[in-house]
């Protein structure tokens, strides 16, 4: 069953169903475009730029803002004037900052000096501010001292004190082998130890004296041939390293016969490392031994 259904045939229904036709079809486009006006409007309120110096346009709560102002930067806040962007962009930087980078320099070097050289190598790894921290070259001179000698607390090294802790370390470890080469008398270890010149010198605890690459390893080799003792312990050691030369003085203790030896090393580097080009070894006296006969 079918109903008929037909406009009335007159212009006056034709318009209105004309315009009623465009009102939807304005309000259909309205209702799709609500969410793109809606998200558009948001983020311009977020760009915004606020002017004020309260805390909750910053998104940081009240309590940690307090304490990330510093007092002379609330006093000028107080005042008020030009300094108030000094202060806002004071704060910024502090509420920014970690832990150890608010702490005063002299806290800051106490904290790192119970770090050992590993510890604070792992430091400077673990992101940017700890990197700062464990980079400051006062915390290294506290580990210099501690590792090593306070006789040079009055030098002023040239590339700061983590390049001059390194520089000593390298010389205090190649000075080790030295010991470790005698141990296991290996001349040919000994050979790349010093450096190939005419003017390198050794001076054993005998007193002979010796010049020469060549010469002072055939001294070494007459060493290595006696029956040295091995059982031998270094003691106050003592390290100075310049830009292409250092030295290093020490104690060597002998248990075999219990003489002791005041130790004299002096390195130079070339060619991207260290050599050894002298080495004075004399017999330290003992409290009962007359002196000898001093120049002066």
């Amino acid at each position: 069953m079918e109903i008929p259904f037909s406009f009335p045939d007159n212009e006056g229904f034709t318009f209105v169903s004309l315009f009623l036709a465009l009102m939807f079809t304005l309000l259909c486009s309205l209702l799709f475009l609500l969410p793109f006006l809606i998200l558009i409007f948001s983020q311009s309120n977020k760009t915004k730029a606020c002017n004020c110096l309260c805390f909750s346009c910053n998104g940081i709560d009240r309590g940690s803002d307090l304490m990330a102002v510093t007092g002379a930067a609330v006093t000028r806040m107080m005042n008020g004037g030009g300094e108030v962007v000094m202060v806002e962009r004071e704060r910024q930087q502090t509420v920014g900052a970690s832990m150890m980078e608010q702490l005063v320099p002299e806290i800051t070097t106490h904290v790192l000096s119970y770090l050992d050289y590993p510890s604070l190598c792992s430091l400077s790894m673990t992101n940017s501010s700890m990197r700062r921290a464990a980079n400051d070259d006062n915390a290294w001179k506290v580990l210099y001292h501690k590792d090593f000698t306070m006789e040079q607390n009055g030098i002023t090294p040239a590339n700061g004190w983590k390049a001059y802790y390194a520089a000593t370390r390298a010389i205090v470890i190649i000075n080790q082998q030295f010991f470790d080469i005698i141990r296991e008398r290996s001349l040919l270890e000994m050979g790349r130890l010093w450096l190939n010149a005419d003017y390198v010198k050794c001076i054993h605890a005998s007193g002979d004296i010796f010049t020469g690459y060549n010469r002072v390893l055939r001294s070494w080799q007459l060493a290595f041939n006696w029956e040295l003792g091995n059982d031998f312990q270094i003691r106050d050691v003592s390290a100075r390293v310049l830009t292409d030369m250092a030295w290093v003085t020490m104690k060597a203790y002998v248990a075999m016969d219990h003489s002791a030896l005041n130790l004299t090393n002096v390195f130079e580097f070339h060619n991207g490392r260290w050599y050894m080009v002298h080495h004075h070894s004399s017999e330290m006296l003992l409290n009962d031994e007359e002196l000898p006969p001093m120049l002066g």
